[in-house]
């Protein structure tokens, strides 16, 4: 599905006619720029127009700007995002002057608006999944602790008299743990939760995955791979190929995985290259820089 179908940036005059409305803003005439980001990026590489597939892929090295279109596409339609994001002075003004053409759906309608439940993903939202699914582990260890020594008290011990409002929780929990099917392990679940089951750092952040793509929506992920091992990021490959293919999501990533590179029919933009033109994943210098060292090594695979 093709939610949005284009996204154009603001040219070198657009640029320099918001930095001027900037300027009088800090002080008239003779005024000043703080920092002109996301301005001098894009245009001056011939990058101006973006146009979208189910899967775009930004590629580039680090201040290539892949993230930095992400954020200016997520915050031109307000995704919604867990941390917020702060562009600098100029990003509100170079949001306004963005121009987009959404897709249609099925039946040849025009959307009128990205899909509920569109979002911002990025790999700090990972890492704060798996802090706090640690931290909540921890607190649940340590009530369960609790829990045991009061768990005999409060089952075997003297009958709550319920003479009022105080007493509602003392006498809901007696009469749970005086169930004849619940055990001690299952009042304990039932009271203080169960622990997230944690793995590996990179096995929890494709569960975290797992469980955020919803179908029919549109993503943006910034460099899903970190914290996956090569074989996870193929596992990732197919559950974001299968979310596009089965479920009607569209996804827009930035990342230099050579695994989600190479997803099927994806549309790769290589931030790398002056100007900035479509690319296949094999002709990135990523991949290939990869393939190179494997193929000059090619004699120790081929070993019995």
């Amino acid at each position: 599905m093709v939610y949005l179908e284009k996204f154009v940036l603001p040219d070198e005059e657009q640029e320099y006619a918001i930095a001027k409305v900037r300027r009088a803003e800090n002080g008239g005439a003779l005024g000043y720029l703080e920092n002109g980001y996301p301005c001098m990026l894009f245009p001056q590489r011939g990058l101006q127009e973006l146009d979208f597939e189910p899967i775009t892929i930004f590629y580039g090295g680090n201040g290539s700007g892949k993230s930095t279109l992400l954020n200016v596409i997520s915050e031109k339609f307000r995704l919604s995002r867990n941390a917020p994001f702060n562009g600098g002075e100029m990003f509100p003004l170079y949001i306004k002057e963005c121009e987009f053409r959404l897709g249609f759906d099925d039946e040849g309608e025009l959307f009128s608006a990205l899909p509920h439940g569109s979002r911002v993903i990025t790999s700090d939202d990972v890492f704060e999944y798996m802090l706090a699914a640690r931290t909540r582990n921890e607190e649940i260890s340590e009530d369960t602790e609790r829990g045991k020594e009061e768990y005999a008290a409060i089952k075997f011990g003297e009958t709550v008299r319920f003479s009022g409002m105080q007493d509602y929780e003392a006498a809901r929990m007696q009469l749970l743990a005086r169930q004849k099917n619940l055990s001690r392990r299952k009042f304990l679940h039932r009271v203080i939760g169960k622990q997230v089951r944690l793995r590996s750092n990179g096995e929890t952040a494709l569960r975290f995955f797992e469980q955020s793509l919803r179908e029919n929506a549109l993503y943006c992920l910034d460099e899903p791979e970190n914290s996956l091992s090569p074989k996870l990021q193929l596992e990732m490959k197919k559950l974001l190929e299968d979310k596009v293919r089965l479920y009607g999501c569209q996804l827009i990533l930035a990342t230099h995985s050579p695994f989600l590179l190479a997803m099927r029919g994806a549309k790769i933009y290589d931030l790398d290259s002056d100007p900035v033109m479509p690319k296949k994943w094999w002709e990135l210098e990523n991949t290939r820089t990869y393939f190179q060292f494997f193929d000059e090594n090619r004699n120790l695979f081929l070993k019995k």
